[in-house]
């Protein structure tokens, strides 16, 4: 609102403001500094508030060191995390920009999903919280909002060569353009806005897949009926990425600091995939508009960043389903409007790693008590983290080494978009 507000203000009064804040640069660095502010600032009354409403974790005896001093730390604290991202986003970035409302949606989609289920837990003393079922309805819900409006919304598209998108037989929008070709060159390019569901593929040649390639039984209606491929495929991803964050948040400071790595990656892609130069010289699909992403991606991470002043170890306050479903959902409705969502297994390896763990032990467990008559483990304790924590090791070192690892697969994403 803010950038409308100073574009109204210079149209109508000529003040002469500097044009800085139409720099996407500048406005991700004010963006960053403000929710970072809120953060810090808000965090001990909002943590005094979570207090006073008696807010406080249960925490189910696993046997684990410093388990006992977690009791009664407030949760919920994804509150904050949330009003740290959609404060400065709404101040900064361009809102009538199809991308960030859909992030701003997805934020608030999922926000409310983590809040119901930790609003049952806490005040209506229902350890389970949230029914399951209900929780992959609104997994499924936001999974269709940002499906539904990627096959339909003509702001989302990708900007190609004119002659590529006929030969393809690509569903062209408005009228075609000439473009100037290299300087010195006589040469015109005909461009044109695409509607398509192209993806980027990491270490392909082409670097690119059509869903409609995956259904190649439907000849010639392939492209009319990608739905049937591409929806599913969207809600797998936003199911399979919010859960995971959710059991990624078991120590402190850990789910937070590693979504902060995955933001501001997925930034960089942002901004890389809205640029036309970039996403010439790396052969990635040139996604206009996207770079407002970046706002979006500065907030998130700056909201990451100040939550850790109070989540790191010993934590303050819990973020709660409130944000740890929030977060997963946030990061993979990011990856899928940038179109990197292949992307993800690599990102979120280490999301990846704890869900993995969870479903090869319990998997373990029922087939050696089917087999054996008692089930038997193949980790200490799952998730992952757990299981170093039961071989002793202290929780910051966990949490440490494993941003560590985090921030080593973030760097492979980045190399992945030259690696063919």
């Amino acid at each position: 609102m803010l950038y409308y507000f100073l574009q109204w203000l210079e149209k109508t009064y000529d003040l002469g403001i500097p044009p800085v804040y139409q720099y996407l640069s500048f406005r991700a660095g004010v963006s960053l500094i403000i929710s970072l502010i809120i953060s810090i600032l808000y965090g001990e009354r909002i943590i005094r508030l979570l207090k006073k409403l008696q807010v406080g974790e249960t925490v189910r005896d696993l046997g684990l060191a410093g388990q006992k001093e977690k009791e009664g730390t407030p949760t919920m604290g994804g509150l904050l995390i949330i009003m740290s991202i959609l404060v400065p986003c709404l101040l900064m970035a361009k809102i009538g920009n199809i991308y960030i409302i859909v992030m701003i949606v997805a934020t608030l989609w999922m926000g409310a999903i983590g809040f119901l289920d930790d609003y049952i837990k806490v005040f209506k003393k229902d350890k389970k919280g949230l029914s399951g079922k209900f929780k992959i309805v609104g997994q499924v819900g936001l999974g269709l909002i940002v499906g539904l409006t990627m096959l339909f919304n003509d702001g989302i598209y990708v900007r190609m060569n004119l002659d590529t998108a006929v030969k393809e037989g690509y569903e062209i929008i408005g009228e075609p353009w000439i473009q100037e070709g290299k300087a010195g060159s006589d040469a015109v390019v005909k461009m044109a806005k695409v509607k398509t569901t192209l993806t980027n593929v990491p270490f392909r040649k082409n670097n690119s897949l059509d869903y409609a390639q995956l259904l190649p039984f439907l000849g010639d209606n392939a492209r009319n009926m990608v739905w049937l491929i591409f929806i599913p495929i969207i809600i797998l991803v936003v199911t399979a990425v919010s859960n995971s964050a959710n059991l990624t948040d078991g120590i402190d400071g850990l789910a937070t600091g590693l979504s902060g790595i995955i933001g501001a990656t997925l930034g960089i892609l942002a901004y890389l995939s809205g640029n036309a130069i970039a996403a010439n010289y790396l052969n990635i699909l040139y996604l206009p508009d996207t770079g407002e992403l970046l706002i979006f991606a500065a907030c998130f991470v700056g909201a990451c960043i100040g939550f850790l002043w109070y989540n790191s170890y010993p934590a303050k306050v819990f973020m709660g389903d409130t944000g740890s479903l929030m977060l997963g959902g946030v990061i993979a409705a990011f990856a899928i409007l940038i179109r990197k969502e292949l992307l993800i297994p690599i990102l979120c390896g280490v999301f990846l790693a704890e869900t993995l763990s969870v479903l090869i032990q319990v998997s373990y467990f029922k087939h050696t008590k089917k087999k054996y008559g008692e089930g038997r483990r193949i980790f200490l304790m799952s998730p992952l983290h757990h299981h170093y924590q039961k071989k002793g090791m202290h929780e910051a070192k966990i949490v440490t080494q494993f941003w560590i690892v985090g921030i080593l697969l973030a760097a492979l994403t980045i190399i992945t978009l030259k690696i063919r």
